[in-house]
């Protein structure tokens, strides 16, 4: 048992269950634009999101990246350095066209956490920007890199799905600002820090209500995905009202992060199965 939770927690802080998520609502994205999955670019996002997420976590200033006393975070190291290179193996094998929208995504993501504006340590210390520079990468990284894979025009239905896409991070990290409300540093102004909990649980429902509704002014919606979508809002609702267990130390990081992958699992059923 002692073996198998030390897996376990390398899976979470290696930050292999967060891309999972990511590569998680990429594949919703290609079952929407009923398109088949590119390996390619699942594999860039899957292990260029181990790479950022360990940066951001482990390695804010480069020279702790680099120099590493820890035993077990110099594994995530050799990890992360493995990884950058199978995202460098399948970025390659992507149309260059993608490039430039990674390229922008990837110095927003850069941006968050290294220091390169004067009056701030980095975009993540700008007072409530944090939510919504985390849920705008995960959005462009999800939606719009595989309608521009799938060379997708950009129409109403794609914008409608990066709104509900946007909306849909904001609200998945909420229960993460609220468990780390006694630790966050008061000048990041979370939301639970400046409303409260109970207000931020409100507006966390507000907001599912609302991507579940934009669902209705997409030109084309079927039946399956609407009720996909409720099973999803469900979801969402009880995990931002899940008070006490909001504190346990695998709630937000394993549960509150699988909702995708559930949503995933959710369609390949509905697309094998009826």
């Amino acid at each position: 048992m002692r073996t198998l939770k030390s897996i376990f927690n390398f899976y979470l802080d290696a930050s292999i269950h967060v891309a999972l998520a990511v590569i998680s609502l990429t594949g919703v994205t290609f079952y929407l634009l009923d398109a088949s999955f590119d390996t390619a670019l699942l594999g860039f996002i899957f292990f260029g999101v181990i790479v950022c997420y360990n940066f951001v976590k482990y390695g804010v200033e480069a020279y702790k990246y680099l120099v590493v006393s820890n035993d077990y975070h110099r594994i995530i190291q050799m990890f992360s350095f493995l990884s950058f290179g199978l995202a460098f193996y399948f970025l390659i094998q992507l149309d260059r066209e993608i490039w430039v929208a990674i390229g922008i995504m990837t110095l927003l993501s850069a941006l968050y956490a290294v220091p390169l504006l004067p009056k701030a340590k980095n975009l993540r210390n700008l007072g409530g920007f944090k939510i919504y520079i985390v849920a705008l990468v995960w959005a462009g990284f999800t939606v719009f890199l595989p309608v521009l894979d799938t060379k997708n025009p950009l129409q109403w239905d794609i914008w409608i799905l990066f709104v509900q896409r946007f909306i849909l991070v904001v609200v998945l990290i909420l229960p993460f600002e609220i468990r780390d409300l006694q630790w966050d540093d008061a000048r990041l102004r979370t939301l639970p820090q400046v409303l409260g909990v109970e207000k931020t649980k409100k507006i966390g429902v507000a907001l599912t209500l609302i991507f579940f509704f934009l669902t209705f002014l997409r030109d084309g919606v079927s039946q399956s995905e609407i009720l996909l979508r409720l099973i999803l809002c469900i979801a969402m609702i009880y995990v931002l009202l899940a008070s006490k267990k909001m504190q346990s130390r695998y709630f937000a990081s394993f549960w509150v992060e699988a909702i995708p992958i559930l949503w995933l699992s959710l369609y390949w059923a509905v697309e094998n199965y009826f």
